[in-house]
Order: structure tokens, then sequence, then C-alpha cells
């Protein structure tokens, strides 16, 4: 078996690539779970975020931001990881379903065309002002919002960097 190879097959370019996959899940009943983000340095704060999503069903999707959407959001100086390499080590954690790369500022293509069963996203954002909120919840599904692991951003981590 090649693992990097089983690891890579967890990536998809766009939502389409994807759609035979969500089918099949679908068609067996299987709760989607759906976040977004950056996740520029994967550290504790993610994987305690990720691992607490990923608990709320069956399958978990990560909508990944591609390097110019992340340059645009944070700034020239981001990402400090490239997007393959996220797209990777997020793939790799063995609770990740799936990693669907996104260049738009906010993944609600991307959520519309996933039709999650639950969006996830940290407890800095009200559920309704969610980007998808209208999506899920037309189909019948719920919007939960998690509690941030204390002391641990990517920010934080770059700003250590820095002044070290």
């Amino acid at each position: 078996m090649n693992v990097l190879n089983n690891i890579s097959k967890k990536i998809y370019t766009d939502a389409a690539q994807m759609q035979s996959r969500l089918a099949v899940w679908e068609f067996k009943g299987r709760k989607v779970v759906f976040t977004n983000g950056c996740f520029d340095i994967l550290h504790l704060g993610h994987i305690d975020y990720l691992a607490k999503a990923a608990d709320m069903g069956d399958k978990l999707v990560i909508g990944l931001n591609t390097d110019a959407s992340v340059s645009r959001i944070k700034g020239p100086h981001r990402p400090i990881t490239d997007q393959h390499s996220r797209a990777m080590l997020l793939a790799s954690l063995s609770f990740v379903s799936a990693v669907v790369l996104f260049d738009e500022d906010t993944p609600y293509e991307l959520i519309s065309a996933v039709k999650p069963d639950i969006l996830v996203k940290g407890a800095d954002y009200k559920p309704e002002d969610i980007v998808g909120y209208d999506i899920v919840t037309a189909k019948g599904g719920t919007v939960e919002t998690l509690e941030y692991l204390e002391g641990y951003s990517t920010s934080a981590i770059e700003e250590r960097i820095k002044n070290s």
C-alpha cells in the first residue's frame, strides 16, 4: 500500500471532482460534516477543533483556502505554508475524509456543492452569521460552533517566531 498516494486521494481541487464520493456517502446514509479555513501552520488548536468536528458525524470534509485566497484574507505575508503542503497535512489525519480547495474569499459555493448535514465553525461566530447557514438549514441540517483551544493560533505562533 502506498500511504502517500492514499493521502493524496483525499484531496480535491474543487467540489465537482468529489461529487461521486459525496453521492456514495449520501446513498449510504453517512452524515457529512463540513468546516473550512486556512490551516496555515497546523497546531494543537486545529487538531482539537477538527477532531471535535469529526465527532459530530461520519465524514469530515475540510474546505481549504488556496494560497491566493489566504493572501487576500490574511495579507501578503501569508500563507506561510503552501496549499499542497497544507492539504497533505490535513488529509493525513485519519479522521479527515476529504480536503477540497477553494479560491473564493468565502466557501459559500463549496458549501452549496457539498451540501453538508452539519456545518461547523469556531465559537467566535454566531451560527446565523456563518457563511452557508442558509444552505445547510434549508436542507434540514445544523450549524454548530466550537470553542477554540485557548492559547493556540497561527497568528500567535507567527509572532513568537518573528520575535525569537
